[in-house]
């Protein structure tokens, strides 16, 4: 595999009222980003553009095959990462594929629950490189976050105003975008009004030698520069 190849993946911004805060996993050391505090997501496997899918969505009509395979990998990734279903009413019994336990569940996955929210390309300078597609949604209540364990150790709700320099700056600044809202519905209201606008962070480097990672002011966040942070 090409090292300087991009893998297609998903993340979830997974939101609750009262407070209005933003669920967010701890990746293990020796996971991709490691010890990072990200959102749950992951690569597109194989299966998340089985057409077999069809029956257990809804919401597909409007999307093509690529847009329905990265939403139900969404789906996907934050169920297996903290044992979240959304479009159920309670988690169900894990065990199986993720399609067995969506048919065991007895539920259709609503792909219009999750709404884009942003897209970010990883530089062609980083040694592993994802073309990221961030989604909103609104957590289902009467389900409890558990961190499966082994990509993920720890979980935690927080609150999208809260400051953290720690973060990847894609986390960072999609966490500033949500908090520009105040709680689930103003925030979908305007994640479907804003224009998604594809971001691709470049870096550069400071007469004193440091990296910066910019970004174009059109992608509409609220920095366009960050110090530069390995993956």
């Amino acid at each position: 595999m090409d090292p300087k190849a991009f893998r297609v993946a998903a993340t979830v911004l997974l939101v609750r009222d009262d407070p209005f805060e933003v669920l967010m996993v701890r990746r293990h050391s020796k996971a991709t980003f490691a010890s990072r505090l990200v959102f749950p997501g992951g690569v597109v496997d194989p299966d998340d553009s089985d057409e077999a899918w069809l029956p257990l969505v809804t919401g597909a009509e409007s999307l093509d095959a690529e847009e329905r395979t990265l939403r139900i990998c969404a789906f996907r990734e934050t169920w297996e990462e903290t044992s979240i279903l959304i479009g159920a009413e309670r988690s169900p019994a894990p065990g199986g594929t993720f399609r067995e336990v969506v048919t065991a569940a007895g539920i259709r996955l609503p792909l219009d629950a999750l709404q884009p929210f942003g897209h970010w390309i990883t530089p062609d300078a980083e040694p592993r490189r994802f073309d990221t597609y961030f989604y909103l949604a609104q957590a289902p209540a009467g389900q409890t976050a558990i961190a499966d364990g082994g990509e993920t150790v720890e979980l935690e709700w927080r609150s999208p105003a809260q400051e953290d320099e720690t973060l990847m700056f894609p986390t960072l600044m999609n966490l500033m975008r949500l908090a520009g809202s105040t709680d689930v519905a103003s925030a979908l209201q305007a994640a479907s009004a804003r224009p998604q606008v594809s971001v691709k962070p470049t870096l550069v480097m400071r007469d004193d030698g440091t990296a910066l990672v910019t970004i174009d002011s059109d992608a509409g966040y609220p920095l366009t520069e960050f110090v530069h942070r390995p993956l």
